[in-house]
């Protein structure tokens, strides 16, 4: 179950959207990914989660691009967590009007995310993830599993945002 709800979950269609939302987590190529689909005209906002030590100089590379094309936003979320994530797009949106966002993560994490982004986020919602591959053990997918699973029940018991 965990295969088919997780590492097969739903992946909607790329799309221009008001704002591009990039998820904290690994250096996986996310951050590159967002700006990349901001390049392509996808849209002219990219919000970058800055989770990390203030000392990242990759992400201290990212928040600093100057394009005229897009805006690069880098904001720590509080609390530390994808609802965190999505408080703070929640927050942006109704700041700048936006009534639509991409959100890209693992592609096992979307599931939750689009969860929780629902809880605080009136608005479209495209979910993406990252373009690439996971090799990881079996060992390692259960904790996935259980995991995001355990992180649905969390979120179900919060409500909305």
């Amino acid at each position: 179950m965990g295969y088919l709800l997780y590492s097969q979950s739903q992946v909607d269609p790329i799309r221009p959207v008001d704002a591009i939302v990039v998820l904290g987590g690994d250096r996986d190529g996310r951050e590159e990914y967002g700006i990349e689909l901001a390049r392509e005209g996808f849209s002219s906002n990219v919000v970058l989660s800055n989770p990390y030590w203030k000392g990242d100089r990759k992400m201290a590379e990212f928040c600093a691009i100057q394009d005229q094309r897009f805006t690069v936003t880098c904001i720590p979320p509080q609390p530390s967590t994808t609802r965190g994530e999505a408080l703070f797009t929640r927050d942006l949106a109704a700041q700048h009007g936006w009534t639509s966002v991409m959100v890209i993560s693992w592609r096992y994490h979307l599931p939750r995310a689009r969860y929780i982004f629902s809880q605080c986020f009136d608005g479209e919602i495209v979910m993406r993830p990252v373009p690439r591959d996971y090799d990881f053990s079996a060992a390692h997918w259960e904790y996935i599993y259980l995991y995001q699973t355990v992180g649905f029940v969390k979120a179900f018991f919060r409500g909305h945002c």
